[in-house]
């Protein structure tokens, strides 16, 4: 059973180099959502890999499995496959990665549950600090302005998606620097950066050993706040985000010598006022193509056996 085995290591392979080989590429900054669509690919491509692997696994190892998968193909497929020659691992191999399915859907589920009961808890503190009027309906303004003493702004999500922003904020933004904070939120919103987070945080927490799950938990964080901020400067200009990042982070000690918890924003910053030139369109094109056919390869593995015996 050495397809079951080859796409195994294919995935640990995978999990392996992709971080390095992506932690060397230097356009990721450049172009975020191209980047973001080639993390999407290759954690795609792992765990395809373990799928793949746990099916051929449990067909080799229970023969109603067998019959189920293999009820379409020719006999010589299914001799290809050499399915009946393998001893009790295949049957232990596919139960373990059986159990790493259901804890990362355990893990997923979890984290779901977590971000809408933070949302659900930041929707009553938010009644709290600013309640209704009599009549106002909950939700029926975008904009909800709070007094604080602390300059902050953040996307409230759900049915009814507002903007928040402390009296703080609104005495240091200046000019157009409001409107590109609001359109750096929907830029998130937009693009459903909230699932990538929850997913990401979900591999990384049920398999804390595996370098590609914690590297893509970081990517996430790091790359959808890039790509939020380049919704924002193609319609408001970098200077005027890069300023309002400053304006929203200064009194925290963000561009301080010091370690900050936000230790990106000094980068993004940068990052916004060098205006590094964006890779061409084909090259675009063949980076999203090339990652696209990542997750192709493993598929082609489990199908090897069978194309060989048809061919």
């Amino acid at each position: 059973m050495w397809v079951s085995l080859a796409l195994l290591l294919l995935g640990f392979l995978t999990a392996l180099a992709a971080p390095r080989l992506l932690a060397r590429a230097d356009w990721a900054e450049r172009e975020p959502v191209v980047a973001l669509w080639v993390w999407q690919c290759v954690v795609a491509a792992v765990l395809l890999s373990f799928a793949l692997s746990m099916t051929l696994s449990a067909s080799a190892a229970w023969q109603a499995v067998r019959g189920q998968l293999f009820a379409p193909a020719p006999r010589a497929v299914v001799d290809a496959y050499e399915l009946g020659t393998t001893g009790p691992w295949s049957g232990v191999l596919a139960v373990a990665l059986a159990c790493g399915g259901l804890w990362t859907g355990a893990m997923l589920g979890r984290e779901i549950g977590q971000a809408r009961a933070r949302r659900r808890q930041r929707h009553r503190d938010l009644l709290v600090r600013s309640p209704l009027l009599p009549g106002e309906q909950p939700g029926s303004e975008r904009l909800v302005v709070l007094e604080g003493e602390r300059a902050d702004a953040w996307w409230m999500a759900g049915g009814a998606p507002q903007l928040v922003i402390t009296t703080a904020a609104l005495r240091r933004l200046k000019g157009r620097q409001l409107d590109a904070v609001l359109a750096h939120e929907q830029g998130h919103a937009r693009a459903r950066h909230d699932w990538l987070l929850h997913c990401s945080g979900a591999l990384a927490g049920g398999f804390p050993g595996i370098p590609v799950f914690a590297a893509f938990r970081e990517e996430m964080h790091r790359l959808v706040e890039l790509a939020a901020d380049d919704v924002a400067s193609r319609r408001f200009g970098r200077l005027t985000i890069a300023l309002a990042l400053v304006e929203l982070n200064e009194d925290r000690g963000v561009f301080g010598p010091g370690p900050a918890p936000d230790a990106d924003l000094p980068q993004r910053v940068h990052r916004l006022l060098t205006a590094a030139p964006r890779l061409t369109a084909g090259r675009r094109l063949r980076l999203t193509a090339c990652a696209a056919l990542v997750p192709v390869v493993p598929v082609l593995v489990a199908f090897v056996p069978a194309l060989t015996a048809l061919g």
